[in-house]
């Protein structure tokens, strides 16, 4: 399906059609943040990656003693 396109020319040919979809103000920011998906892909699927922040609330649940809940 693919083939030829090791060849360079095919290769530049699909560079002008993203430079000319994208523009080349956005090319930075699409590369930037294709970049970040795929690395957010790989850190969900190895399971590795900075731990997720935990909200305020949550501490808060944290911080109460067990056997008690808020007083509503």
């Amino acid at each position: 399906m693919l083939s030829g396109l090791e060849n360079p020319i095919h290769l530049l040919i699909v560079l002008m059609v993203v430079l000319l979809l994208f523009g080349a103000k956005r090319l930075p920011d699409v590369g930037r943040s294709l970049g970040r998906g795929m690395r957010e892909f790989k850190d969900a699927i190895t399971g590795s990656g900075p731990p997720e922040p935990v909200s305020a609330s949550e501490r808060r649940e944290e911080a109460l003693p067990s056997g008690r809940g808020v007083d509503a």
